[in-house]
């Protein structure tokens, strides 16, 4: 068994226990698999032990990777999901229309409208998250918490967009009583939006918290989508700035 597929055992194991604790499914909660600054074959290594979900903060790093994933093992590549997770700026927007499922940081109209726009017509609607600034912090990517619901309303009425769900990326803290603690608050916004009846929520039934550190805590809170990549890959190596 290969580093990647013992790490990606053991963490499906503190999903399933996270999971017992809280009294859910262990179905209930997926896991997306970090994969920025690691090449096609540690993909392909996590690939080949069962992952299908992917995720990349870097667009240009992400489609290079995803091309050189396709060339290794294109009957494999067909079967794989890739999530960006990274911001989205306006002018990369038709990049990620056009070569990504998933999108999880859409934080305001604009870039939703532009997402919507350039999505190709062939390719069934981009699944999309609503980035929530749960920390407030004023360098940080993200929505207010106290505004998500009226960017929901109205991305959830763009025709080539599925929004599934609310995702967040609060700042560390210690301790498992206080990750709860902030989990929970995103998870407020979560369900004040599944509650308002709006429509175009029919499939709004994502929340994307957690990662390698406090993905216990996540779950615990409701999570359904825990993004692991150091736990999966280990350390990774940034190129210099």
């Amino acid at each position: 068994m290969t580093t990647i597929a013992a790490n990606l055992e053991h963490v499906q194991g503190r999903i399933a226990r996270a999971c017992e604790a809280a009294g859910r499914a262990p179905a209930s909660v997926g896991l997306l698999a970090v994969s920025k600054t690691f090449g096609a074959p540690e993909v392909l290594q996590a690939a080949h032990a069962g992952q299908r979900a992917f995720g990349e903060n870097y667009l240009q790093e992400a489609l290079d990777k995803r091309a050189a994933v396709a060339a290794l093992a294109p009957e494999l590549a067909a079967e794989l999901r890739w999530h960006c997770i990274g911001p989205i700026q306006s002018n990369k927007t038709r990049l990620v229309a056009e070569h990504f499922h998933w999108a999880h940081t859409v934080d305001r109209l604009k870039i939703a409208q532009r997402l919507s726009d350039q999505r190709p017509e062939q390719l069934p609607p981009l699944m999309v998250c609503i980035q929530v600034n749960v920390d407030g912090g004023a360098s940080k990517s993200g929505v207010a918490p106290q505004e998500a619901l009226a960017l929901a309303r109205d991305v959830a009425q763009l025709p080539r967009l599925c929004l599934r769900g609310v995702m967040s990326i609060p700042d560390p803290v210690e301790g498992p009583a206080a990750q709860r603690a902030v989990h929970g608050r995103v998870r407020e916004v979560f369900d004040a939006i599944a509650a308002c009846g709006a429509p175009g929520l029919e499939h709004f039934d994502t929340l994307s918290l957690g990662m390698t550190a406090d993905l216990e805590a996540a779950i615990a809170a409701g999570s359904t989508l825990v993004r692991v990549g150091s736990g999966l890959f280990g350390a990774r190596s940034y190129p210099p700035a």
